[in-house]
């Protein structure tokens, strides 16, 4: 029963991550997660420096 669980749990967390990405590259964002996204032109690596 427990490892039923923590298969669950697991599931939720993973399926909440591909929904987040789905949803934000449906908005347009090129690079996930850099807080320039939605105005960079896809280079992020190379704003970093």
């Amino acid at each position: 029963m427990k490892n039923a669980i923590i298969i669950l749990i697991l599931l939720a967390v993973i399926g909440g991550i591909v929904f987040y990405l789905i949803r934000a590259k449906r908005r347009g964002q090129k690079c996930i997660g850099c807080p320039y996204a939605k105005e960079c032109d896809g280079k992020c690596s190379e704003n970093n420096r």
